[in-house]
This record gives C-alpha cells, sequence and structure tokens, in this order.
C-alpha cells in the first residue's frame, strides 16, 4: 500500500481533468519499453478522442479493452512513447501483484463527465 501524498490545497485538486471516456480501440504496442496497449479513448463531443499508451497487458485483453469504460487525465501536456504520442493518462490501480487493474464506475455516465 502506497503512503499517502503530500497534502495539496482543493484548488490543486481542480487543476487535474480527470474524465470518464470509452476505448473505440485498442492495439498491442509491441515498440514499448515495457508492455503496453496503445488506446484511442472518445471523451465526447467537447474533447474528442484522446490516444493513450497504457500497460495494462496482464489482465486485459484488445478485445477486451474496446468498448470500455475508463478514467483518464485528459489535461497533462502530450508525451511521446516510442513512435507513439499518448495524449492522456489513463487511470487504475495496482493490485497485491503491483499488476494495473483500470478504474470503474458502477452506473453510467456520459463521454466527457468530469470527476469531482
Amino acid at each position: 500500500m502506497a503512503k499517502p501524498a503530500d497534502e495539496i490545497q482543493f484548488d490543486d485538486f481542480q487543476k487535474v481533468d480527470i474524465c470518464l471516456g470509452t476505448v473505440e480501440r485498442a492495439e498491442p504496442f509491441p515498440e514499448a519499453r515495457k508492455p503496453a496497449f496503445k488506446l484511442w479513448i472518445d471523451f465526447g463531443p467537447d474533447i474528442g478522442v484522446k490516444k493513450s499508451s497504457a500497460q495494462i497487458t496482464d489482465h486485459y485483453t484488445v478485445e477486451q479493452l474496446t468498448g470500455r469504460r475508463v478514467m483518464a487525465v485528459v489535461n497533462f501536456p502530450p508525451r511521446q512513447i516510442g513512435p507513439f504520442m499518448s495524449e492522456v493518462l489513463t487511470l487504475g490501480v495496482p493490485d497485491d501483484q503491483g499488476r494495473i487493474v483500470l478504474l470503474d464506475i458502477d452506473r453510467d455516465a456520459p463521454d466527457g463527465a468530469r470527476m469531482f
């Protein structure tokens, strides 16, 4: 279990834009240093489709990811991951062996819905 991070102000939290999206497409990412998938995630009409490199190959397959709802940080600057430009950070937590489990919601909400 991780130690708590340093205390921040509420205004700092509000700067992080975490939104709900639907994975439109997923592909293997063999060029990545660590096993990963390339994801194209639809965040609705205001944000659009954004790309993400996600190290989630332990628990998921390309087929399982297509159509899946995910949470992601959508306002980080894009990051070059090998030959792929990752535009959002797909969010998950480690299981007891350190393998990433995606965050999920328990009710339906529209793509682009902001977490608060």
